[in-house]
């Protein structure tokens, strides 16, 4: 039984390497931090060192090949595996079962390595987990979700198995490019084997009388009489150097005696509770991570897309000098017209509201004024203008706000923008938006105003040059041109620019076309593709 070894990050921006000296062979006996294998990037010479102590079982490239990063490099056999097969004894009752299921099972255990989720995300938060130790999954199926800092994300099986292993519990944070779970896949063609098919091939070869407690306590014993060997993922093993402690010392919960992640933790607190007991105490108990009362107080950590938002809300007002303009957008006119398109849409499942007609209007506006629509870099010597207008709108979930935006507007009638409108909605309130609708936003909307309020002071988000939030309409008194009192619909709409390469002048001027479009909503017809 063997895993692959994926080769990790080993330098900002290298995607590859060049094997230059393998320190290994085929069959060889590694240690933990053992050096490996010299590669060579495009920056220096760099040498792979073991995670784990084991048996090289296959190694998957030559010298001179090129390896990728975060694919498999060779594969290693544990230590246990191969000490069990080598030293195993006829006359020995208890080891004769596991050596005789060995040989009519050709599964093998891996580590499923938490891959990419976003540009720039290293690490997630684990919500809920849809599946449990010992499930049967298939390729493609659901596995967890995670909570990145700018979305909830749904990571899948690469292939079908069984669940060996949970590395993490809900509220913990993983790391990307680190196993998240193990997965038992079949050898060759057979099917994946479930733990109950092993359980029932065991209790074949004679051990039905042995009761699955007796059989743990078996294991548990033999994995004790192995001074210095411990059974443990990397993860836990790192947790183990992190705590400055000898795994081998730390007694077991696990299958056949793996130490788990709650083992070490509760050794290093200076007991040896069971497995389920730490589970439970921790379930029972808040935690400093999660949330915490102190003397009548609650402290909660911030996390995910909330920790998100305030990185980059202090990263924005921090870096970008915003001003803010504001004015009145008389939308009576639009708002008749948009419940006509209501109504004769209704049928055919298009949900028309205000913000196709705000997004519309704004990209017509922007054909005129592109510096609206264009980012500066950070020491200001460059700007560059967007073509295409991706406009974000800024919707308020129960994970925290988002803003997904809807791409090339300007090729996009009110119909489209409309059915855009509704999907991206959709996704964010369940949390779930595709990393693609979260990039390469060139300006954004916050419609504050479906909450309440009149004005507000939005914060731009970066690297964005501005950003307008939408205040609650209201039925308000105005003069008619031939001075007569009426009844009008009012909104307010603050804008707060990047002064860097914005002027009031031109975001009033570019304010006050957007608003000829939405008040005469008829004009925008000759302006449209």
């Amino acid at each position: 039984m063997s895993k692959d070894f994926i080769l990790p990050d080993i330098g900002e921006g290298i995607v590859e390497c060049e094997i230059v000296e393998w320190l290994v062979q085929e069959g060889d006996s590694i240690k933990e931090d053992q050096p490996v294998v010299d590669v060579m990037t495009d920056k220096a010479l760099v040498q792979i060192p073991a995670k784990e102590d084991g048996v090289v079982a296959k190694l998957y490239y030559a010298k001179g090949d090129i390896a990728k990063v975060h694919e498999p490099l060779f594969a290693i056999a544990g230590h246990a595996d191969s000490e069990s097969a080598s030293a195993a004894e006829p006359a020995a009752a208890t080891e004769a079962p596991e050596a005789a299921a060995s040989a009519t099972d050709s599964s093998s255990v891996t580590d499923f390595i938490l891959p990419d989720i976003g540009e720039g995300i290293v690490e997630c938060e684990i919500v809920e987990w849809q599946v449990q130790e010992g499930d049967v999954i298939e390729e493609d199926q659901p596995v967890v979700d995670v909570m990145t800092d700018k979305a909830l994300v749904q990571i899948p099986a690469k292939e079908s198995g069984v669940v060996e292993k949970l590395y993490y519990q809900q509220g913990d944070i993983a790391k990307v490019h680190q196993p998240l779970f193990a997965i038992r896949v079949a050898g060759g063609a057979a099917a994946p084997v479930s733990a109950k098919a092993v359980t029932a091939a065991t209790a074949e070869l004679g051990t039905s009388e042995q009761s699955t407690s007796e059989r743990s306590t078996t294991d548990n014993n033999v994995a004790a009489q192995r001074p210095g060997k411990a059974i443990a993922s990397p993860a836990v093993r790192r947790r183990a150097r992190e705590l400055d402690i000898d795994i081998s010392q730390v007694k077991g919960s696990g299958a056949k005696g793996r130490v788990l992640k709650q083992d070490v933790e509760a050794f290093a607190q200076g007991t040896e509770n069971a497995a389920a007991s730490a589970t439970v105490n921790a379930t029972a108990q808040p935690t400093a991570t999660s949330s915490q009362a102190v003397g009548g107080k609650r402290v909660e950590a911030i996390r995910g897309v909330k920790a998100a938002m305030a990185k980059q809300m202090m990263r924005s007002v921090s870096t970008i000098p915003h001003f803010t303009y504001a004015d009145e957008f008389d939308l009576t006119a639009v708002m008749a017209l948009q419940k006509q398109l209501k109504e004769r849409y209704a049928d055919q499942g298009v949900r028309i509201t205000m913000m196709p007609f705000f997004i519309k209007a704004l990209s017509l506006a922007l054909k005129e004024f592109p510096v609206m629509n264009a980012q500066v870099n950070d020491d200001c010597t460059e700007i560059t203008y967007f073509d295409d207008h991706n406009i974000g709108m800024a919707v308020d979930t129960k994970i925290g706000l988002l803003v997904p935006n809807i791409k090339q507007v300007q090729n996009k009638s009110i119909i489209d923008i409309a059915n855009e409108v509704t999907r991206l909605t959709q996704a964010a309130r369940e949390g779930r938006v595709a990393q693609e609708d979260m990039k390469g936003g060139t300006i954004s909307i916050s419609n504050i105003g479906v909450i309440g309020g009149t004005v507000a002071t939005p914060i731009i988000n970066k690297p964005e040059a501005a950003i307008v939030a939408l205040g609650k309409v209201q039925e308000l008194p105005r003069f008619d041109a031939q001075g007569q009192v009426v009844a009008r619909k009012i909104m307010t709409a603050s804008w707060s620019g990047d002064h860097r390469i914005i002027d009031g002048g031109t975001i009033a001027r570019f304010n006050k076309r957007w608003q000829e479009f939405l008040e005469d909503p008829t004009s925008m017809l000759v302006h449209m593709i």
